[in-house]
């Protein structure tokens, strides 16, 4: 590959111990449009069909108070109440957005009492987002509190944990033995069919399974597999619509509850607008190959001049190869020869979007290229999205 060198650009996602943003200070969104710092030696070996992984990219805020409940279901998308207008005890997926409908954290919410190991001393929620952001999210939350009477402290890592959980041989008839109990909370995760389990794990030790341990590396390629984005590297901040990042789909939003922040364009979509561009599992390719039929993640060789997902810069234009018009999409991020990206549905992709009889643009014998750097010495290759199952269902219900 031409202008670049592939250990400048690899970043480590592993880490033995769950500490916060290993691989930057807190500077992870610096410039979207430069290759990151990605894979730390060699593109990771297939992930496992069992693994139990720290995620270091995760980090927990913690929100307690008499008015926490009610605090929380103003500025999320999922509701924190159950039928009966009771706080939930269950733990789920969300999103908070800003006053224009954008995206500015994914998160997951576990409610607990106090007493449970963790130095609140009033029950409250732990809420799981993007390590990179934490103090911006501590912030963010702060401002919003005004007068309420809840406390907002940031969880240290050795007080309490993110991990990722899952067996591919599990079953409804042999499930895994991953119930919450005092030194842990466990929530099956909602996003994707088959993603496995999220666990919070209180304290400073490993939870305790019959799993053997993995990498955050395995659980990225699985999610990416999946078709599920996570963080602000993929949903981009205060860009990304819920919608477009399939957050609905995922269980992250509820849109029979009331208000919260950025209720209104989310709802005006949802009913009267078309979702156009939804974030979808993509695989590169070289530009002399015919384009893959399945999605299926490669390790790619260790070769400096072997061009790799996690090489190429973060929103590079996705445009038909051959063909000049309207941009196809963009990327977002991946690694060894898969990925994500934010895919206009009517020319990537077969779907048929409401109110439509037809793929407007799509043709099966079309090809999508990533074009990036100069124009005398521009890099490339040719990219195939895939829908997941999952998603097709869901935007046809």
């Amino acid at each position: 590959m031409r202008g670049f060198s592939r250990c400048a650009f690899r970043r480590n996602w592993a880490a033995p111990q769950a500490v916060a943003c290993p691989s930057c200070s807190c500077s992870c969104s610096s410039s979207r449009l430069q290759p990151r710092r990605q894979f730390a030696s060699s593109t990771p070996a297939k992930p496992p069909p069992a693994g139990l992984a720290a995620l270091p990219s995760r980090q927990l805020l913690s929100v307690s108070g008499p008015e926490a409940t009610k605090f929380l279901q103003g500025i999320i998308t999922a509701n924190i109440t159950n039928a009966e207008g009771l706080p939930r005890t269950d733990a789920f997926y969300s999103g908070l957005l800003n006053a224009t409908g954008r995206v500015v954290h994914d998160i997951f919410i576990f409610p607990f009492h106090s007493g449970v190991g963790l130095a609140a001393q009033e029950d409250g929620y732990l809420i799981e987002a993007d390590a990179c952001q934490m103090a911006r999210f501590a912030k963010l939350i702060k401002r919003y509190k005004l007068r309420a009477k809840v406390t907002v402290r940031t969880v240290a890592q050795d007080e309490a944990s993110v991990w990722q959980a899952w067996d591919e041989s599990e079953s409804p008839s042999a499930p895994l033995d991953l119930a919450s109990n005092a030194s842990r909370m466990v929530l099956k995760d909602p996003r994707a069919p088959g993603l496995g389990y999220r666990i919070i794990q209180l304290g400073s030790k490993t939870p305790e399974t019959d799993i053997d341990l993995s990498t955050e590396d395995a659980y990225t390629i699985r999610r990416y597999l999946h078709g599920v984005p996570e963080g602000q590297d993929e949903i981009l901040r205060e860009q990304a619509l819920p919608l477009e990042s399939n957050m609905e789909v995922m269980n992250g939003i509820d849109f029979h509850k009331g208000c919260y922040v950025g209720q209104e364009l989310t709802i005006r979509t949802k009913h009267r607008g078309v979702v156009r561009k939804r974030i979808l599992p993509c695989m590169i390719y070289d530009k002399d190959k015919a384009a893959p039929q399945s999605l299926m993640y490669d390790p790619e060789s260790d070769s400096p001049e072997k061009l790799t997902a996690d090489m190429i810069p973060a929103e590079t234009s996705i445009g038909r190869s051959g063909k000049k018009g309207r941009s196809a999409g963009k990327w977002l991020k991946g690694v060894g020869n898969i990925g994500l990206g934010l895919c206009r549905l009517e020319i990537m992709t077969d779907v048929v979007l409401p109110g439509e009889q037809a793929a407007a643009t799509y043709k099966p014998e079309n090809e999508f290229v990533l074009d990036w750097g100069e124009e005398d010495n521009k890099s490339g290759v040719k990219v195939k999205a895939f829908v997941p199952e999952w998603l097709r269902s869901g935007l046809t219900h």
